[in-house]
């Protein structure tokens, strides 16, 4: 069946920790790390790579770290999939040009229809949409708390 890597699911789970626990304040590696059980080393990277996807936001400084980048109703679990799939840079077996007649002309076009649906599928999830789902379950955060409307 389909695997996500495990670079995938660290990816997923951060930006949710982040959209989750962070409310209106960054949120630094050493807490994702020890809420999600992600090792620190292998975690930065991930989150670099999300701020240059555009996904997060980094701040540097004694009380810097990690923010969404937009609103997290803005921010779908398919883009999140885009950004590492780029990061990860394995090629796509599905766009090679060799193979055999149907291979070529009915597994790979069956393939990519499938690909494309569950893309689609994902970017019908936002982060809102996780959030609501966590809050549901009766994981406690206290992000409400730190709110800031401040302008």
């Amino acid at each position: 069946m389909l695997h996500p890597s495990k670079r995938l699911l660290f990816a997923i789970e951060s930006v949710l920790d982040i959209a989750y626990y962070g409310g209106s304040q960054p949120v630094q590696s050493g807490d994702i790390s020890g809420r999600q059980g992600i090792p620190r080393r292998y975690l930065e990277q991930v989150l670099q790579h999300l701020v240059r996807s555009g996904i997060l936001a980094g701040h540097r400084g004694p009380k810097g770290g990690y923010q969404l980048a937009r609103e997290r109703r803005r921010i779908t679990v398919g883009e999140i999939v885009r950004a590492v799939r780029q990061f990860e840079g394995v090629p796509d077996p599905i766009q090679t040009a060799s193979g055999s007649r149907v291979g070529l002309e009915i597994v790979r076009p069956m393939w990519r229809d499938l690909q494309r649906k569950m893309l689609a599928e994902l970017d019908a999830v936002t982060l809102e949409d996780l959030c609501q789902k966590a809050q549901a379950a009766g994981i406690r955060t206290d992000a409400q708390e730190r709110l800031d409307f401040s302008i």
